[in-house]
């Protein structure tokens, strides 16, 4: 068994429209299946990734409109990454984003790779990052402390191939109370690899370790931030907040074995549960972040051409009957 990177990450919108607008328009990504929330199909489920749909490139969200708003703290997703390739496209990102008149802080250099970081409409952090230099060649020494300062010189209001966001997600970073349980359930229970034992760089007090696949290789990559629980929140689930993140498993039988081996370990996990374009099965890390592993297939093109993703409201078999009902309680996006 073996866990083979991010699948997606899934966050709370409280306005489709405007979501879709940031997502596609401003960072290019593509909306690759317009849903609803199986589970309470009343609201939408979008879902934004590469051209080709790929798991490890997936953004969703549920829209809840009448949410709260979200906090991030002890138990959920601080902030999440997606991949540029160097340097020269991060700069243009920054230029891009702060003409468009989003706050950028950054570049700076996080030692295996640099970064930038601004905020989506419902506040969630997001993080662009470079591909390189990576982690096996040790802690390289700082950097110029005016890298914060740079930018691109000229406008950038379209998207260059240095930019493409296509290559996906670069990690996800969330905040643990103990990080020594978090290896015990990521590097143990999950087996994934410890590839990094450091300190936030933001706060050198706090240990931030990193666990992935491949050595490390961008997409596979969950990192944490150990906090004090007796002087952090926990997390609040809400609008500008995550609800779970996935980490992707072979096939139907692997996830099996994932869901045998998890019961054994005494953890709480949901049946196998069918989302068409893959199936799920649910559990939480240690401090009760919901964790999915979710199947790498059978993809988003069973019930829409590739072409054609994300052109129409798609329903999964037995709420079609419900198809007239569930559009009258949607927003056309």
């Amino acid at each position: 068994m073996h866990i083979h990177g991010l699948h997606h990450i899934t966050l709370v919108a409280a306005d489709a429209q405007r979501t879709a607008d940031f997502y596609t328009r401003v960072l290019g990504l593509r909306l690759v299946k317009k849903t609803v929330n199986f589970d309470d199909p009343g609201s939408y489920h979008l879902y934004f990734g590469n051209d080709e749909a790929q798991p490890g490139s997936l953004i969703t969200f549920f829209e809840w409109s009448n949410a709260p708003k979200g906090l991030p703290g002890i138990g959920g997703t601080h902030h999440f990454a997606l991949t540029v390739a160097d340097r020269e496209g991060l700069l243009q990102w920054k230029r891009r984003l702060t003409d468009l008149g989003f706050r950028v802080d950054g570049p700076y250099d996080r030692r295996f790779f640099t970064s930038i970081y601004f905020r989506d409409p419902d506040g969630q952090i997001i993080e662009i990052a470079t591909q390189g230099p990576g982690f096996s060649e040790g802690d390289p020494p700082p950097s110029d402390p005016e890298l914060a300062k740079a930018t691109w010189p000229d406008p950038m209001p379209d998207i260059t191939d240095a930019m493409r966001l296509w290559q996906g997600m670069h990690h996800l970073s969330a905040t643990s109370s103990d990080i020594k349980l978090t290896d015990a359930f990521f590097g143990g229970l999950l087996g994934m690899t410890r590839v990094k034992q450091t300190h936030n760089a933001d706060d050198p007090s706090s240990a931030h370790w990193f666990w992935g696949s491949d050595d490390g290789r961008p997409g596979t990559l969950v990192t944490y931030f150990e906090r004090d629980p007796a002087s952090t929140r926990r997390a609040r689930i809400g609008a500008g907040q995550t609800h779970h993140f996935a980490l992707g498993v072979k096939d139907e039988d692997e996830q099996k074995q994932w869901r045998e081996r998890l019961v054994k370990a005494g953890l709480p996990v949901s049946p196998v549960m069918d989302r068409v374009y893959f199936k799920s099965i649910y559990t939480r890390d240690p401090d009760g972040h919901i964790v999915e592993l979710a199947t790498l297939g059978p993809g988003f093109a069973v019930d829409e051409s590739l072409e054609n993703l994300g052109t129409g409201l798609m329903l999964p078999p037995w709420l079609e009957p419900r198809r007239t009902d569930i559009e009258a309680d949607l927003q056309p996006i």
